[in-house]
């Protein structure tokens, strides 16, 4: 019996564990969105990240951290965290990541 409680517990881990890293790459993405439209900066990404990870991560996904890193030509976030651990000592990390070129307005030479 012992082994199966485990076993349960052991599933329900996982599963928080999947739950977390959907978190954490949604939270990526609009980030990334929000970072990589014309003149928008690296901290209207980092905004966005908080408040994706305030609405959605909850107790799941914790000590998130959000990095943006926005260049002329191409943003990326990294998102990271810790999972809730249900089973003692498993400690588990997932993270979400993003990238994608700035966005720009052109005209169309070739018309």
């Amino acid at each position: 019996m012992p082994l199966l409680a485990f076993l349960l517990l052991l599933i329900v881990q996982f599963a928080l564990a999947a739950h977390a890293q959907h978190i954490a790459q949604t939270a990526a993405s609009r980030a990334l969105a929000a970072a990589r439209a014309q003149d928008a900066t690296a901290g209207q990404g980092s905004a966005e990240a908080a408040d994706t990870l305030k609405l959605l991560g909850g107790k799941v996904l914790l000590a998130p951290t959000v990095h943006v890193r926005r260049g002329a030509q191409s943003v990326a976030v990294d998102v990271r965290g810790d999972v809730v651990a249900i089973v003692p000592g498993l400690d588990l990390r997932v993270s979400g990541h993003a990238a994608g070129p700035v966005e720009k307005w052109t005209t169309d030479a070739g018309g």
